[in-house]
């Protein structure tokens, strides 16, 4: 009864805001309505794209070095600069004539680092209200525009995502209720599904795993997530399909300028431009240049004028992923309110569960690093909302990453200091056009204001944007049922076929074509990179039709291993340098550096430093008397002879005297886990350090300790029997 009164009083308590809200959404959604009428009316008269298939890397490059003046170049393969890209490639019948370089990769940097969500931003809705901010509701009507035009386009690679905001205090539930419901109401017609109200019950059903002391009830809301790094390199490829020049591992080592016959003023016209992988240096000129390099936007301006203020002000946001048992599989949870004030979400993604983000200032660097610090900190606030039940341990973080988010200010504003909340589009006297700021959301609303400035102040002939409703690469001929002709046509794993549906779409039958024939009964077809995920060699090939140049690339943004289990994507290299060798004629030098540069990769930006610290030849050995003495006698099982130290051989003995058989390569990995001083043996006290670590939850999956553990088991199953009661002997 109080649960439903209280839901009953929040009509009182919201009312007001509600109509407020209302009158000035409806007046927003007609204008938006009108304007998309020019859109429509835009889209029915553009060709169809120019190549069925995105043209390969050295085309590309060979059209950047030959076509004497593009009227676009954009600097930055993100998100934005991708979608500035491919605003301007089909505009009108035509087009714009469309350059695009990144010194990476495609989404190397903060664009592959999000925290898979496409939204509005509930948070920022609460401020525009509280504060009465216009330019906050503005973002967010926008910004929820936008997630359901991408959910249209690129239905593959984004569905809706339930989140569950918990509430543990009665007075919160009218608050939270109210909130919640304006944002569905700001939505309008882009409303992906009402929220509601559960009762502790029902919240607990949804999420079992939820801590249930003074749980009073829940209100679950929609928002959209992605596959990030992969919808980046869709926007991307489609922008080369419509006929942008598009090329990866380009870096602009400078910028070109000519004088204006009309001013007499220096206008940029153009970059210098080096391919990374060779070494070659070459110009390309464009009657526009476009800066959209994200934290780097403050290093192309001083390009352009050494003399310009920084107007970026970076800011790191580190996330974790841990195994899927932490969530349910289409439920997610959003803590509101952190120790410190921050928002931490806590999401289903791949089939594991992430958990993000922080928010702290940070240095600009190529390569951002997670701190331990940031780690922790994510893992204490998952404990606040997790039942007792479920211990949440540091073992189980299986990768995380540093995002840098390119927070700017407007260096139009009076105020210099203070940080837009929107992005910013600003003009130099030079005419370099710098886009900043924003969110992934409205990657498209972004590229399409930079564009419409950039035809303004260059002169250049275009009609309006074209790409609400445009479809990207893989999305057009999509469906939900489209793995099971996978599954028909080519005889692949149901969880394979569903993984190519939805992380390629209609372009999965051309990764089905290439995968190789596994010589079993089933499946038929697709090799698998690593047993527990679902990528298939075949994937590697594609990726390099997908302008994939290095491992990094393969295994970070091609497939998301690296995002997923850094333990498993060190696994799955060796296999994957092999391939990409073989296809791009490697010699065994590039193979060991390409092997090298990946795994230090996945050490420093992935999280893999920060997990084996977890475990070293300094850690402490805190265990009971009871358990040292149940540890030793484990150890020793192994260890006959009592050396003080197990080796392959030992194992092997025990192994085989169990009936387990495992080859030696195998072994040698699993002991090489805990070998500390890497002198090829486990020593005892190594053991404990690891027996140790593992009951405080720094380290999980040990599988030297579930190894040693099942063969004692086995062991202490194998009762001896007595000569006299054996019916043998004379």
């Amino acid at each position: 009864m109080a649960f439903q009164k209280a839901v009953k009083g929040t009509i009182l308590v919201g009312g007001g805001a509600l109509a407020t809200v209302l009158g000035l959404s409806q007046f927003t959604h007609y204008r938006r309505k009108q304007v998309n009428l020019a859109y429509v009316e835009a889209a029915e008269c553009v060709s169809e794209p120019v190549n069925r298939e995105p043209p390969s890397r050295e085309a590309q490059i060979m059209s950047l070095q030959n076509t004497s003046e593009f009227d676009i170049l954009v600097i930055g393969g993100g998100a934005t600069g991708s979608g500035c890209a491919l605003d301007a490639v089909t505009r009108g019948y035509t087009g714009l004539k469309t350059a695009l370089v990144e010194r990476d990769d495609f989404s190397s940097g903060t664009s592959s680092r999000s925290t898979k969500l496409i939204h509005g931003g509930v948070r920022y809705l609460q401020k525009a209200i509280m504060k009465l901010d216009i330019e906050q509701y503005r973002m967010v009507k926008e910004a929820l525009h936008e997630r359901a035009n991408l959910l249209e386009i690129a239905p593959h690679l984004s569905a809706p995502l339930p989140i569950m905001l918990p509430i543990y205090k009665w007075w919160q539930l009218p608050y939270y209720w109210v909130g919640i419901k304006l944002y569905d109401l700001v939505a309008g017609s882009n409303c992906l599904k009402s929220s509601y109200v559960l009762s502790k019950s029902r919240a607990l059903e949804h999420f079992p795993m939820l801590q249930k002391d003074k749980l009073v009830g829940a209100i679950v809301y929609y928002d959209g997530q992605h596959n990030d790094a992969r919808m980046n390199l869709a926007i991307a490829l489609t922008a080369a399909r419509y006929g942008a020049a598009t090329a990866n591992y380009m870096e602009v080592v400078s910028l070109l300028k000519k004088t204006d016959p009309q001013t007499g003023t220096e206008r940029v016209s153009g970059a210098r431009c080096k391919d990374v992988l060779t070494g070659q240096e070459f110009d390309v000129r464009a009657k526009c240049v476009i800066n959209a390099t994200g934290p780097f936007t403050d290093s192309v301006r001083k390009m352009d004028n050494k003399d310009a203020a920084a107007i970026c002000q970076p800011s790191a946001g580190v996330h974790i992923v841990m195994p899927g048992y932490y969530s349910p599989e289409s439920m997610g949870l959003l803590d509101p309110a952190t120790s410190d004030g921050r928002v931490i979400f806590f999401l289903p993604w791949q089939k594991m569960t992430i958990a993000g983000t922080t928010d702290t200032p940070t240095d600009i660097t190529n390569h951002p690093i997670p701190s331990e610090e940031d780690i922790n900190f994510i893992l204490n606030e998952v404990r606040n909302y997790l039942s007792c039940d479920v211990e949440v341990r540091r073992g189980d973080v299986l990768a995380a990453w540093s995002g840098i988010r390119p927070l700017v200010t407007d260096p139009k504003s009076a105020d210099t200091q203070s940080i837009s909340r929107n992005h910013v589009v600003d003009v130099s006297e030079s005419g370099l056009i710098t886009i900043a700021g924003g969110k992934w959301t409205t990657y498209r609303s972004m590229a399409e204001d930079t564009i419409n400035a950039a035809i303004k102040t260059h002169n250049l002939k275009a009609g309006p944007s074209r790409t609400v409703g445009l479809f990207l690469q893989g999305g057009k001929d999509w469906s939900p049922t489209l793995y099971i002709r996978l599954v028909q046509d080519y005889g692949l794993e149901s969880e394979v076929a569903q993984h190519l549906a939805t992380t390629y779409g209609d372009k999965a039958f051309e990764v089905a074509k290439m995968a190789s024939v596994t010589g079993k009964r089933w499946p038929v077809v697709g090799v698998r990179l690593v047993s527990e995920f679902p990528y298939i060699e075949a994937e590697v090939k594609y990726g390099i039709k997908e302008y994939a140049c290095t491992a990094v690339d393969m295994i970070s943004r091609r497939t998301r291993l690296a995002f997923l289990n850094v333990q498993a994507a060190e696994e799955a290299l060796p296999r994957i340098v092999e391939l990409m060798g073989r296809e791009l004629n490697w010699d065994d030098y590039k193979k060991e550096e390409e092997l090298e540069t990946a795994k230090k990769f996945l050490y420093y930006e992935m999280g893999y430093k920060s997990r084996s610290e977890q475990l070293t030849d300094r850690s402490e050995i805190s265990l009971m008397p009871s358990d040292i003495d149940r540890y030793k006698k484990r150890f020793h099982k192994f260890d006959e002879d009592q050396k003080g130290f197990i080796t392959i051989v030992d194992v092997q003995r025990v192994l085989e005297s169990i009936n387990i058989q495992m080859d030696e390569n195998t072994l040698h990995e699993i002991l090489n886990e805990v070998d500390l001083n890497k002198n090829g043996q486990v020593e005892l006290n190594e053991f404990l350090q690891l027996m140790s670590a593992i009951q405080k939850g720094r380290v999980s999956g040990s599988r030297l300790a579930i190894l040693m553990k099942t063969a004692e088991e086995n062991l202490d199953r194998r009762v001896t029997i007595p000569v006299d009661r054996s019916c043998g002997g004379l």
